[in-house]
């Protein structure tokens, strides 16, 4: 498993080779999620939370503009939040996130892991299971939130502009990151 970690790192699916590496480094520790990074990577993924504000947005402005006739005609911020729902990151799509992530809210279970050098090898998810339950690697939380985005949800009419685009990425945990060498279990 080392090894196929080391080679999705060579083969730029960083994020996938980082998190094998925490998960064979068996401290169990949480792991932060970049999820601009994640919307940068996969435009549907982006899609997807962006779906969530848009079937929100109606709702969102009436309740803003109550607040504001209820306010004296001042300015308001209301917070919102949507439910929760699952999205799969497709193996076709975005391989690094397919075998960093998985699916948020969901585990990947038996994944089949193309190799460098062609072919792949079938790892049931019993096996993986299996390196934690002897002790040999440890399962670890994931987490993340994106960058805080303004969105002028408009007046009476709603707005038909973009939503803003995640932050770019950088370069934070690739081969080309001068500190990732000091990240835990690489």
């Amino acid at each position: 498993m080392n090894l196929i970690a080391e080679a999705a790192d060579w083969k730029g699916d960083n994020d996938a080779s980082r998190h094998m590496a925490h998960y064979l480094g068996n401290s169990g520790t949480d792991v932060e999620l970049p999820v601009d990074k994640m919307m940068s990577d996969v435009p549907d993924f982006r899609a997807h939370i962006e779906d969530r504000i848009t079937e929100h947005q109606d709702a969102w402005r009436e309740q803003a503009l109550a607040e504001f006739r209820r306010n004296g005609g001042q300015p308001v911020s209301i917070p919102v939040e949507t439910s929760n729902r699952d999205f799969s990151f497709g193996q076709g799509v975005n391989e690094n996130w397919f075998f960093a992530v998985g699916s948020t809210r969901s585990n990947v279970t038996g994944v089949h892991i193309g190799l460098t050098w062609g072919g792949d090898i079938g790892i049931p998810d019993g096996r993986m299971a299996r390196l934690h339950t002897t002790g040999i690697a440890q399962e670890f939380d994931m987490a993340g939130s994106s960058s805080v985005k303004h969105y002028d949800l408009g007046g009476s009419a709603p707005r038909q502009s973009p939503l803003p685009a995640p932050d770019e990425p950088g370069r934070e945990g690739d081969r080309t990151d001068p500190g990732r060498e000091q990240q835990e279990a690489r």
